[in-house]
């Protein structure tokens, strides 16, 4: 296989200043809508990379739960990798791969914990057998083989038996990541892409173009 020869030619349209709204959740929420409309699979999955104390870094796929002013939500297990990688430096990075549109969303951010309110809402929210997988899973952690995770899930099936309401693990959390700097990106024929930044200063929000 001659992976070198792999490559596609964007050519779906271009990103202009004049395109982009006054502020990176507006812009995003438009670019997120689209993505939906076109039947994209599953549009809200991105890439959460983060760093541990040394600077180790490590990428996985999870799934956006929300947004506003205040940044990106996400929910996972906290005592995860990612969750103590988050723990120790908080500084991360997000990515959404919106491949058939040719275009790219990159967050440059902070994370912080989200209130337990917030927590426990979502958590009500999640089909059952999402919850009770929550519980049955040590993430992250080694296991001895399916069967170790299937008779872990059954246990805690049985534990929850009926209609009786799942709670929410004790490791179990959401974080928000607030922007630093917000990027879109769109591909254009020969390589020349847009990416239009929107990097904030104090409550301003400003954008600059980068060279593809």
């Amino acid at each position: 296989m001659d992976l070198a020869h792999l490559r596609e030619e964007y050519a779906r349209g271009g990103l202009e200043e004049s395109h982009l709204a006054a502020d990176p959740f507006t812009m995003f929420g438009r670019w997120m809508e689209e993505a939906v409309a076109a039947g994209l699979h599953e549009p809200n999955a991105m890439v959460v990379a983060t760093a541990d104390a040394s600077g180790v870094p490590s990428a996985r796929m999870v799934l956006l739960k929300g947004y506003d002013a205040r940044g990106w939500v996400f929910y996972t297990n906290t005592a995860s990798r990612k969750g103590e990688e988050l723990a120790a430096n908080p500084r991360c990075a997000l990515l959404f791969p919106w491949h058939p549109l040719e275009r790219q969303v990159r967050v440059d951010g902070t994370a912080t914990r989200v209130s337990d309110d917030e927590v426990a809402a979502y958590f009500a929210r999640r089909p059952r057998g999402s919850q009770l997988g929550a519980h049955a899973s040590r993430q992250s952690r080694p296991v001895a083989g399916r069967e170790e995770l299937a008779a872990s899930y059954d246990e805690v099936a049985a534990r929850w038996d009926g209609d009786a309401p799942v709670p929410v693990p004790e490791e179990w959390g959401g974080y928000r990541v607030a922007p630093e700097a917000v990027e879109f990106w769109q591909g254009r024929p020969g390589r020349m892409h847009d990416r239009l930044v929107y990097r904030r200063s104090g409550d301003v929000w400003g954008t600059v173009r980068l060279a593809p």
